[in-house]
């Protein structure tokens, strides 16, 4: 089965071997693809609504594992059992609805060896609550995909003092990535780039408007350009 880029970077990130939970999985497309191409035994493919979750039970049938991929209908972890599953994979929703799904069944969470995540907004309060609540990332990706950037991650259980490579000391760091900006990731980069370009056009128009509102927008514009400009400038600079 074919993915797109943002599912294939995704995938890539579930540790080879160990069952998954895909939370949220709507066609089922990624449990698919990991256990048909052997990369783990077996998956959940679980979706709070029926009409997702009949789809998902069509294509698993189509590819001939029902016996391999459960389905379950389920609101985030609640028909998930500790110990069914050694990673959960939850993508395309945004930060605060995956934070809530993270933080009603804690003692799911904390059962498992690895969350693959992939907010489409609000990433910085994702990791913040990551590290937040005992665990670290480390392994990041980041792909662009008809035209839209997608940041995803894994995270594992800290069980100890976090190492030093996989700690988040700054703002940047929570925003766009420890491993992705030390590693200069090009998509990143490229992002970053048109990012800028685009604060700059907000901020021409945000002048125009001389109201609280505006000049504490214009204070934040000026605050994220900052560390842009820092993690560009970190490349010439070498």
């Amino acid at each position: 089965m074919d993915l797109t880029p943002r599912m294939a970077a995704a995938a890539s990130l579930v540790t080879p071997g160990f069952v998954t939970a895909d939370i949220g999985t709507d066609h089922a497309y990624i449990p698919i693809y990991l256990v048909s191409s052997g990369i783990i035994p077996s998956a959940l493919a679980m979706d709070v609504r029926e009409g997702p979750l009949a789809r998902a039970r069509e294509h698993i049938r189509e590819s001939g594992l029902e016996s391999r991929i459960q389905t379950r209908l389920s609101d985030g972890f609640k028909a998930l059992l500790p110990g069914e599953a050694d990673s959960a994979l939850i993508s395309g929703m945004g930060g605060l609805l995956m934070i809530r799904i993270l933080s009603q069944s804690p003692e799911l969470t904390d059962s498992l060896q690895e969350l693959i995540l992939q907010p489409q907004s609000d990433i910085e309060a994702v990791r913040h609550y990551i590290y937040d609540h005992g665990f670290y990332i480390n392994a990041e990706h980041m792909v662009r995909d008809e035209g839209k950037y997608y940041q995803m991650f894994r995270a594992v259980p800290a069980r100890g003092p976090v190492p030093d490579r996989f700690r988040c000391t700054e703002k940047a760091h929570f925003m766009y990535g420890r491993i992705l900006t030390e590693k200069r990731d090009p998509v990143l980069m490229e992002y970053l780039r048109g990012k800028l370009a685009s604060n700059n056009k907000i901020a021409r128009e945000l002048a125009r408007q001389d109201t609280p509102r505006c000049r504490a927008r214009l204070a934040q514009l000026e605050e994220e350009d900052h560390i842009i400009c820092s993690l560009l400038d970190a490349g010439t600079a070498k």
